[in-house]
């Protein structure tokens, strides 16, 4: 009995796919739920799993495009595993060489007749040698006038890469982007963090991070300001009543945005083990079309890589883009003294069809307020 594999639905905004990678050899044996393939969408890389336990043949390539539905190999259900060779007992012998006589230097090389029948055709090496025609001289090398080809490398873009490409360059073009600054003392989001962390991760069995208070700051100033969580359709502005909050993640492949639903609804401790499991799965390339897809606004985070100060650019459609930057302790005034304080950069990105600069300025005003005041957040939900 065959029983096909199929190209899974990848969402309805995921038209087609690339075969990425085989993760199982043609014609091995397999267990239904394994893993045989990773197709890469626009947006992620998805795997493909065995509907049933067989032997597995396939009927696409590597780099192969196919669509929702389309055929891509069969298991034959009828092929029972292969028994696993038993080890050995014992180690077999290896032969013994052969012994090689060498033939004397002086011994005859154009006959095997005796020396008494042909005593003229023995001759030494050393004559045999004087007696050959010079070798060809090597030829000089010509000046190279063509490019090194292992001074360049191409690669084909992955599908991934050229979606990102796509939009960001769409984003640049359809929208009125505009990014306003601002900075935040991060001193009491550090003490009350090392205050309770211990506590926090001891009850919720998740590390107390900086994201969860971005998060839970942003979703705050959204309440105040929903044309930043909002989009353009057509002739239309649509508002979102809940946050769903995308996290921006770099991975090997490219940059992936999976989306926090509801995250206006969420406690600390589920923002923090959604992020927890949003990097396992992107670190793994496990992320799932319907884990980044629906994200009303999103934050970027370039402060882990050392950033300190850039000019995030949108995820169309959305409106609005935060971008956090390194903590650097500097000189600050604090009630007419300067004084040595962590602080971060802030920039929000915005589109300015629809978002005023009143507005953009007065909302990255509210997360700087809610994030020097954090004891406005009930932190142990």
């Amino acid at each position: 009995m065959k029983i096909d594999i199929k190209t899974p639905s990848a969402g309805e905004s995921v038209t087609e796919a690339e075969v990425h990678t085989m993760l199982v050899q043609e014609g091995s044996f397999v267990k239904e739920g394994q893993p045989v393939m990773e197709l890469e969408t626009e947006k992620a890389t998805a795997e493909v799993y065995s509907p049933g336990s067989g032997s597995i043949h396939f009927i696409v390539k590597k780099g192969q495009i196919v669509k929702p539905g389309d055929l891509l190999g069969h298991i034959d259900t009828l092929a029972t595993k292969p028994m696993e060779p038993l080890a050995p007992t014992e180690k077999p012998k290896l032969a013994e060489p052969v012994k090689v006589e060498k033939a004397p230097l002086t011994e005859n090389i154009a006959s095997t007749k005796s020396q008494e029948e042909s005593p003229k055709v023995r001759i030494s090496i050393e004559e045999a040698v004087k007696t050959q025609p010079p070798l060809p001289k090597k030829e000089e090398k010509k000046e190279a006038t063509e490019i090194n080809s292992s001074s360049q490398r191409k690669e084909k873009m992955s599908r991934l890469r050229k979606t990102i490409a796509h939009r960001l360059v769409e984003a640049k073009n359809q929208t009125a982007m505009l990014t306003t600054f601002n900075e935040v003392d991060m001193s009491a989001v550090m003490d009350i963090r090392k205050k309770e962390k211990d506590a926090f991760e001891k009850a919720f069995g998740v590390r107390l991070g900086f994201m969860s208070f971005f998060v839970k700051a942003t979703c705050q100033a959204l309440k105040e300001f929903p044309v930043l969580n909002a989009s353009i359709e057509g002739d239309e502005i649509v508002y979102q009543n809940d946050v769903h909050m995308g996290i921006a993640i770099g991975t090997e492949r490219g940059l992936v945005v999976p989306v926090i639903r509801q995250a206006n609804k969420k406690t600390f401790a589920e923002i923090e083990q959604n992020i927890v499991d949003f990097a396992k799965k992107a670190k793994e390339g496990k992320l799932r079309i319907s884990d980044l897809e629906g994200g009303t606004f999103t934050i970027s985070n370039g402060g882990t890589y050392g950033s300190l100060l850039s000019t995030p650019i949108l995820n169309m459609p959305q409106s609005g883009i935060l971008g956090m930057h390194a903590i650097k302790e500097r000189p600050i005034a604090v009630n007419g003294q300067v004084v040595i304080r962590p602080m971060m950069y802030l920039a929000l990105s915005y589109d300015h069809r629809i978002v005023d600069g009143e507005g953009s300025i007065k909302f990255l005003m509210t997360i700087k307020e809610y994030l020097e005041n954090p004891e406005k957040f009930f932190i142990m939900e």
